[in-house]
């Protein structure tokens, strides 16, 4: 009974992506149909399971390609950890020194509002073209948003609950560690859930920009040279790694808060 308990809302979770997943192949077709003039450059979802899986030459292009998105996936899973952990402390000292929030925040949106292509040319100056500049780039698209989710997140905890643990003598510190985070576990995963897509986004970015290596490079390496079969099988790949990235993360949330916050499960 509590591994059904448990199964049943990681199924409801699963359900609408693979529904998402249906639907937005059938939306490529319809799109494909209704603008038959994009037949020239446009590949359908076919035509990619033909390049990738049964075509004359699909090892070939499976191979460049898969090479390809193992570049853009370590670099996209460094800058999401990077992001991530980095947007946990600085939103425990913003919460912790309410005097650091008021003096960094408005620097953060302030950053957040800039463009990260208008930013890139410095990105680039500063931590050069090779892994660590992509990186710096996908963590710094994970990390304003991540930031100011597990913020309110930490804010959400019960004052009740936080007052008792420093009536008993514990710190501030102490209540965010036995109150407030446990509290913000459901805004950490959800912030978790949005930067995977938002890390790839990144990563892509910065290869492009800066390393001219990876799925991003070769993204744009396929258009001037009429290589439309990589390019849709490029981009339908990165679609189809970033749902399984955020279903993973979905999972894990369900694991997680149905062992340590089982009152905050994802109904």
């Amino acid at each position: 009974m509590k591994t059904l308990n448990l199964l049943r809302p990681i199924g409801k979770f699963l359900l609408p992506l693979l529904v998402s997943l249906i639907l937005l192949v059938a939306l490529w077709y319809g799109f494909l149909k209704l603008y038959p003039q994009v037949g020239l450059v446009g590949k359908s979802p076919g035509d990619v399971w033909k390049y990738l899986v049964t075509g004359p030459t699909s090892d070939t292009a499976r191979r460049v390609i898969f090479d390809e998105m193992r570049i853009t996936l370590r670099d996209a899973l460094i800058g999401f950890g990077s992001g991530l952990g980095a947007a946990l402390v600085v939103a425990a000292a913003f919460i912790g020194i309410p005097a650091v929030a008021q003096a960094f925040m408005p620097v953060a949106m302030l950053l957040r509002s800039v463009p990260l292509v208008a930013i890139t040319p410095i990105i680039v100056l500063v931590f050069g073209r090779g892994l660590l500049g992509v990186t710096v780039m996908a963590a710094i698209v994970v990390f304003f948003p991540a930031l100011v989710m597990i913020m309110t997140g930490l804010r959400s905890a019960p004052r009740q609950a936080t007052e008792l643990v420093v009536a008993y003598g514990g710190s501030n510190w102490t209540a965010m560690r036995m109150v407030a985070i446990p509290a913000a576990l459901p805004s950490v995963f959800a912030a978790a859930r949005i930067s995977v897509p938002g890390a790839l986004i990144g990563a892509l970015l910065g290869e492009w920009l800066g390393s001219g290596t990876g799925l991003g490079a070769g993204l744009i390496r396929a258009i001037p040279t009429f290589q439309y079969n990589r390019l849709w099988a490029s981009i339908a790949l990165v679609t189809v790694v970033s749902v399984f990235a955020y279903a993973v993360v979905g999972v894990l949330e369900n694991l997680v808060l149905a062992r340590f916050a089982p009152q905050q499960s994802r109904e």
